[in-house]
């Protein structure tokens, strides 16, 4: 005999409460373990020190790039302080993460998810080229939407919905608030 569906339901539901009971039942260190059963495999120290020797390199590329927009004063603070400032501590974690990443473990092994954050930074550079041209509203709600449905993996809905709200709230914090000169349409 076929079981209904309703007896379906009922089952899908008992395994899904059967296992937040047992994570529930877990310790820490348990949790631990399975979250990094669960992750990707080790990158080993090769890749964990490339991918800082990068991260370190283009934070210093930002701080010399930084320096030729102006730093300007602590009462008058040039549109380059904010990135200076960014870009030095990036420097030092990278630099400190040199020195002691070695006994930090050996990071996460470059896979297919690695390439989530390229495309990050191709909207990215996107958003960036498109500001001046057609104001930071459109490309900045293509940018929340694209890294929130397809890099985020949100529905449909959470990322239209999300990716209006924050284009408002930069609006109003950036534009209407702080009056910056950031290109904008309306």
């Amino acid at each position: 005999m076929k079981p209904s569906r309703t007896a379906d339901h009922a089952s899908v539901a008992e395994v899904l409460v059967d296992e937040d009971a047992a994570a529930e039942d877990l310790t820490p260190e348990q949790l631990a373990a399975e979250w990094e059963a669960e992750g990707p495999p080790p990158g080993g120290r090769a890749a964990a020190l490339g991918s800082t020797l990068v991260v370190t390199v283009l934070a210093a590329a930002a701080a010399l790039l930084s320096l030729g927009m102006g730093l300007g004063t602590p009462q008058q603070p040039g549109p380059g302080l904010w990135p200076f400032l960014v870009s030095v501590a990036a420097v030092v974690i990278g630099l400190a993460h040199l020195v002691t990443g070695r006994r930090g473990g050996e990071g996460e092994k470059f896979t297919r998810e690695s390439l989530l954050a390229v495309h990050g930074l191709v909207t990215l550079v996107g958003l960036v080229l498109l500001m001046p041209v057609i104001g930071f509203e459109i490309p900045a709600l293509l940018l929340s939407f694209v890294w929130m449905k397809f890099l985020g993996g949100e529905t449909w809905r959470a990322a239209t919905l999300y990716s209006v709200l924050v284009v408002v709230a930069f609006y109003l914090i950036f534009i209407s608030a702080l009056g910056t000169s950031i290109p904008h349409l309306f």
